[in-house]
Parts: C-alpha cells; sequence; structure tokens
C-alpha cells in the first residue's frame, strides 16, 4: 500500500500530497502499526543501544534533556518486569525491552553543582520532564520500525509504577513513562483507524461541534476495518450489538485506573501544585 491508501485506510481520508518524494518519505510513517506479535530472533544489543542513541536525538524541551532510556538485558530483571506485566503475555515473548523514564533529578544536581537555587519545584517540573520521554518514546519507535523492526508501547508499566521503580532502581524525580517491547515482526501488522481529522485537527481556534455524530461515523468505519472480538465487562454494561471504538473506551475508563500514580509521583519527590 502507498502512501494514500493508508492514510484512507487511517482516516477514511486523505489530504493532499504536494509531491511524490513527499509521499515515498511519509509512507511508512502512515502505515505504521503495533507490532504484538514478535518472531523468535534475538536483537542484537549494539543495535538497541544505536536505536538508543537516534532517540535521545529527538527534540528536548528547553535543550533540558529529562530523559532517560533503560535497556533491560539482565535475564532476572526481564523476568521479573514480565512478571509484573503477566496481564499482557505477549509482552514476555517480545526480544528486546527497554523503558523510557522522564528524569527531573539530573537537573536538580546540576543546580547543585553549580551552587544555583532551583525555584521550579512545581509540576512543569514532572511535566517537562514527562513531555522529554515521550518525545523519545515517539522517536525510538520510528527509528526502530526505519530499521525493519516492531514495536509496541507499554503504559501498562505504570499500573506497577512503584514497582517497576523499585525493581529499576529509580531514584527520587526519576520515573517511568512507558516500557517498549521490540523485535522482528512475526507477521504483518493492521493498521488501525484513527479518529478522523475533522475531530483532532483543528485551525486557528478548537471545535468540537458535532462530535457526537463524528464519532459514530468513526465507529462504524472502524467496526467494518477491525471489529472487536469481545467486549469489555458484558456482566456490568451488557452485550451492545452496535459495539465501537467509542464504547470499548466509555467501558475501559469506567472503572479507576492508576489511581496511585499521582502518589507514586508525589513520593517520588515532585511538589505537584
Amino acid at each position: 500500500m502507498g502512501l494514500r491508501d493508508d492514510l484512507h485506510a487511517r482516516f477514511g481520508e486523505v489530504p493532499d500530497v504536494p509531491d511524490r518524494s513527499a509521499a515515498d518519505v511519509l509512507a511508512p510513517l502512515a502505515g505504521r502499526a503495533s507490532c504484538r506479535d514478535f518472531a523468535d530472533r534475538p536483537v542484537d544489543p549494539g543495535l538497541v543501544r544505536l536505536l538508543c542513541a537516534v532517540a535521545l536525538s529527538a527534540p528536548s524541551k528547553s535543550d533540558l534533556q529529562q530523559r532517560d532510556i533503560i535497556v533491560i538485558e539482565d535475564e532476572a530483571v526481564r523476568a521479573a518486569l514480565d512478571e509484573l506485566l503477566r496481564e499482557q503475555p505477549w509482552i514476555a515473548a517480545a526480544p528486546a525491552f527497554v523503558m523510557i523514564c522522564g528524569n527531573n533529578r539530573r537537573q536538580r544536581q546540576i543546580h547543585g553543582m553549580r551552587a544555583r537555587p532551583f525555584p521550579n519545584d512545581h509540576l512543569d517540573a514532572f511535566f517537562n520532564a514527562a513531555v522529554d520521554a515521550a518525545i523519545a518514546l515517539a522517536a525510538f519507535v520510528t527509528a526502530a520500525e526505519a530499521v525493519g523492526l516492531g514495536c509496541c508501547p507499554v503504559s501498562s508499566v505504570r499500573d506497577r509504577a512503584e514497582e517497576v521503580s523499585d525493581l529499576l532502581g529509580l531514584p527520587d524525580h526519576v520515573f517511568p513513562v512507558a516500557g517498549l517491547a521490540l523485535g522482528r515482526p512475526a507477521g504483518e501488522a493492521v493498521i488501525s483507524p484513527r479518529l478522523p481529522l475533522s475531530v483532532t485537527v483543528h485551525v486557528d481556534r478548537f471545535d468540537d461541534g458535532d462530535l457526537e455524530a463524528r464519532i459514530g461515523d468513526y465507529d462504524k468505519r472502524r467496526a467494518a476495518a477491525q471489529p472487536y472480538e469481545t467486549q469489555r465487562m458484558p456482566a456490568e454494561y451488557g452485550h451492545d450489538p452496535s459495539y465501537g471504538w467509542s464504547e470499548d473506551k466509555a467501558r475501559q475508563y469506567s472503572r479507576p485506573q492508576r489511581t496511585g500514580f499521582g502518589a507514586f509521583v508525589r513520593a517520588k519527590g515532585f511538589d505537584l501544585g
């Protein structure tokens, strides 16, 4: 498939493509898909380290460089991590795993080294580090897929944030943002349709008018291309014959999730005021 086909599969529409050279460059990005089915082939540790370098070449907020990557190589550590994430058994089959962390500790250490005050001990200290880590995560995914690897971010590490932190020896002001499972794909990943651009791209001012109708159209388009095999929490909500993305996400977040993450972040020394 080419860029136009991938964008149509993704959004149900095709933005203007200015020229062929742009199409060739952008097609792999538009056609990407998360991989949860890996071939039983190891990933060269040298390649993983190279990908770390490329990921950390991505933009950094204010050049503060508040993100670190922990490469999981020790078999015992990996086994313990897989056990913490056992509700997603596909993770254990990934040949390689890295943890992307936000790091506001180093900035504080630099202030100590330079004998300068640290007056910004508030929410933005956490937010800056979290965003910096997210930028590196996106760059890592792009780099990994460019060299033929498949990967999938793992946000469920935050479900067990304290245990993950203890396992990896994360000190105060360093916290897990997401894991990343990677390896050679065992098969072809499927493009997930996304919300239409009319919902997520705005010009000049935010506008979510007519949202219900647009989400309804998206539910139908996604169900036609990628129907859900099961429905969440049928005992609580019953069986919905028109079950789609919006119902799935509403059910998913109808239960409390990561309610202890704020306490974990505060215990790491962050003042979120």
